[in-house]
């Protein structure tokens, strides 16, 4: 097993894309570690807080940008791993860069309609007691901010106002955006979640979590973004608490696994994610792939593992405003005292 460090250079970031020609910035043999880089695209929110030299360069070198607004770090090739196998992404540490975070209510939100103003809020970390606080928010009248990836805004002392005073937000870093490159090779934008993971935000994915993500392309081509320090599940102003992260990852081909789409593993829990363009496409997707899951992996019959949902599956929206909602099925360990997952 060794050891590699993949900084988030221009030359070793993608902006706003996943594309299975994009040539890998990092080889590593199966069962390695990636000491890994990732850059929040919000940085440019509050520059003077979310910005050191390293980042500053990369949003003043890299021009190619989009679909998508997300900067990926990678990707990252598996050396033998090839379509049909599953790649196994532990994360063993996912700490923040800066003390800093942002949120933007976008023009995008679930409740724009309702709310229709684009609001920054930025915060304060406390990475020892892994608490935010919110020292200022405010409002963006000009283009809107997600049209263009990588906006930078000057600061202005006069815009910024207080906000949250007294509240308190618990901090649980995670990468918003993780996947493999899918199968088609064209340019994906980095914002819709699809069978190769990506943009699946949800805020399980930190310290002590397991990806599995099924192989789409010879050696996997693993990115990694989206950075965020704490998240709501539905993410329903369009964005989380985004702060940059640097991320600490095993990456392990496995073939014993039947896992067709996206599944996340916790210590307590095993998670099936289902995407549609609404909500009801969503949960009928995440309930399908949870039933496929419990008949493959646990070998329970279809009427069992239809009733086995209903009584002990708790589905949760992920979010609902990257383009494709999504929704997750969780099942708890507990259930399956006779399960072992072998690399456990």
């Amino acid at each position: 097993m060794a050891s590699h460090h993949l900084p988030a250079t221009a030359q070793s970031v993608q902006w706003g894309f996943f594309d299975p020609r994009q040539a890998p910035a990092l080889t590593v043999e199966s069962g390695d570690l990636v000491a890994i880089e990732t850059l929040t695209h919000h940085a440019g929110d509050a520059p003077d807080l979310l910005m050191d030299e390293g980042i500053s360069r990369v949003f003043a070198e890299v021009d190619d940008r989009g679909p998508g607004p997300h900067i990926l770090t990678g990707p990252i090739a598996v050396t033998g791993a090839r379509p049909g196998d599953v790649l196994q992404v532990d994360i063993l540490e996912a700490t923040p860069r800066l003390p800093y975070g942002s949120n933007l209510a976008g023009h995008w939100g679930y409740l724009y309609n309702e709310i229709p103003v684009e609001r920054v809020t930025v915060y304060e970390l406390d990475t020892h007691a892994l608490l935010g606080r919110a020292l200022f928010g405010y409002d963006w009248t000009a283009t809107p901010l997600a049209n263009e990836p990588g906006t930078i805004v000057a600061p202005d002392p006069a815009t910024r106002e207080p906000a949250l005073p007294g509240v308190v937000v618990p901090l649980r870093p995670h990468f918003g955006t993780m996947g493999v490159a899918p199968a088609d090779p064209v340019r994906v934008s980095s914002v819709p979640p699809g069978d190769h993971g990506g943009n699946v935000d949800n805020w399980r994915i930190g310290a002590g979590g397991r990806m599995y993500y099924p192989v789409q392309v010879p050696g996997a081509l693993l990115s990694v973004g989206d950075p965020h320090v704490s998240q709501g599940d539905g993410e329903v102003s369009g964005t989380a608490l985004e702060s940059s992260l640097n991320g600490l990852l095993r990456l392990t081909i496995r073939r014993d696994l039947p896992f067709t789409v996206p599944v996340l593993e916790t210590a307590t829990e095993l998670l099936v994610h289902g995407f549609g363009d609404s909500l009801d496409a969503a949960m009928k997707c995440a309930t399908l792939r949870t039933l496929q899951l419990l008949r493959c992996h646990f070998g329970l019959s279809r009427a069992d593992a239809y009733s086995f949902m209903s009584v002990a599956v708790d589905f949760t929206v992920t979010q609902v405003v990257d383009q494709r909602q999504g929704v997750h099925g969780r099942i708890d360990k507990r259930c399956f005292p006779r399960w072992q997952n072998p690399a456990a």
